[in-house]
């Protein structure tokens, strides 16, 4: 198996398993080492981490992605990243077990989780539960 490494922007460092990582479609295409996800994209930020390289982006060479998050959030999303890899495969008729992911999100940061998971293309259907 491939590892990554994802870098929160408070400086948290997480490894996961690529399979895991690719949950997230942004970190997929961050991570993708032939550059044909996004073959004709070239994005312009301050860090250099975001610039397009001939075969795809910086994030590909070093297997390390540089989240804008906090590490909380950083923490929870690879929670349902692992989660959904894991049940990803489940048959329609097996009930997957929701609420134990539900009851570890913290009330407050739901909402910044929420906008985190829309960011990184894995908007997660779990966060749809009362608090």
């Amino acid at each position: 198996e491939d590892w990554v490494r994802i870098i929160s922007n408070d400086g948290y460092t997480f490894l996961l398993k690529r399979k895991v990582a690719n949950m997230s479609g942004t970190i997929k295409n961050s991570l993708d080492e032939t550059g044909k996800s996004q073959p004709f994209i070239l994005i312009f930020r301050k860090s250099p981490t975001y610039l397009l390289l001939a075969g795809g982006f910086a994030e590909a060479g070093t297997r390390t992605y540089r989240s804008q998050e906090r590490g909380i959030i950083v923490q929870k999303m690879i929670e349902y990243m692992s989660f959904k890899a894991y049940y990803s495969n489940v048959g329609p008729k097996e009930e997957i077990p929701v609420n134990e992911l539900t009851e570890r999100l913290p009330p407050e940061i739901v909402l910044e989780l929420l906008l985190a998971a829309d960011y990184q293309e894995s908007t997660p259907f779990l966060l749809c539960r009362q608090f």
